[in-house]
């Protein structure tokens, strides 16, 4: 076989072994045929007519963005330093190489700008605890500007807010009242409870005086228990009141 021969074979296999193509499950073709859209092919083998087809691979997986720290004037001009993560994925793999010249940057960019307004309009509060409503409305206004471009936004994610030393302090200052005024709530709850009970039990030994020597004795019983070598009760006064008596009654006739 001579070389010209050789040469025609050699190119005529290349040429068909770069018009085979094989895509992952995961992956996707936009066609391009002579400059024009044709439509999008995959996954398996596909196959492009050699220098008429041009092919753009596209990700149907779902990526995960950080989108970058964002300085933030809340709606109560406090200043923040916020960031968040994105996670969105292709379902149209024509529009996100047609509609936009490069779908990662783009929504990466509507990201932060998204980021920087909504909280914006927010409070310090909000910020701190309604978090999950302010994921949710970054996700819908997200995913409402890069669905023209075929993206489907599922979940952003505010990870990390930054706050100034200053209202770090002043936060823990405000933490620390807070606790303080719940324990003083707690302590006179208490006091108040107890009150009750003792004006309860009050009233049950003035109604039976009894009860008052049962209590007696049943302290003499709890501090019996104890391993004390000595034991100190006090007296009931109307055991030895008919003895002051009887001693009064002496001294007077004397």
């Amino acid at each position: 076989m001579s070389m010209p021969l050789l040469l025609i074979v050699a190119f005529l296999v290349i040429v068909i072994f770069s018009s085979i193509k094989i895509l992952r499950e995961y992956e996707r073709a936009v066609i391009f045929r002579l400059g024009r859209l044709i439509g999008v092919k995959g996954p398996g083998l596909i196959i492009l007519i050699p220098f008429i087809d041009k092919m753009v691979r596209v990700s149907l997986r779902t990526v995960a963005f950080d989108v970058q720290p964002q300085d933030v004037i809340t709606k109560d001009n406090i200043s923040i330093k916020v960031n968040a993560v994105l996670y969105f994925r292709v379902v149209e793999a024509d529009k996100a190489i047609v509609s936009v010249e490069n779908y990662l940057f783009a929504t990466n960019q509507i990201a932060q700008t998204t980021l920087r307004s909504i909280l914006g309009q927010s409070d310090m509060d909000e910020l701190l605890s309604e978090r999950d409503r302010i994921n949710k409305k970054l996700q819908e206004i997200i995913d409402e500007h890069t669905e023209p471009w075929g993206i489907k936004v599922s979940t952003v994610e505010v990870k990390q807010i930054d706050l100034p030393i200053e209202m770090q302090r002043a936060m823990a200052k405000q933490a620390e009242a807070e606790r303080e005024r719940r324990s003083k709530i707690i302590n006179a709850d208490g006091e108040y409870q107890a009150s009750q009970k003792l004006t309860d039990a009050a009233t049950i030994i003035e109604t039976h005086p009894i009860a008052l020597q049962l209590r007696y004795l049943q302290t003499l019983s709890d501090i019996a228990t104890e391993k004390n070598s000595t034991t100190i009760f006090p007296i009931p006064i109307d055991l030895i009141s008919p003895f002051l008596k009887l001693m009064d009654k002496q001294s007077e006739q004397k």
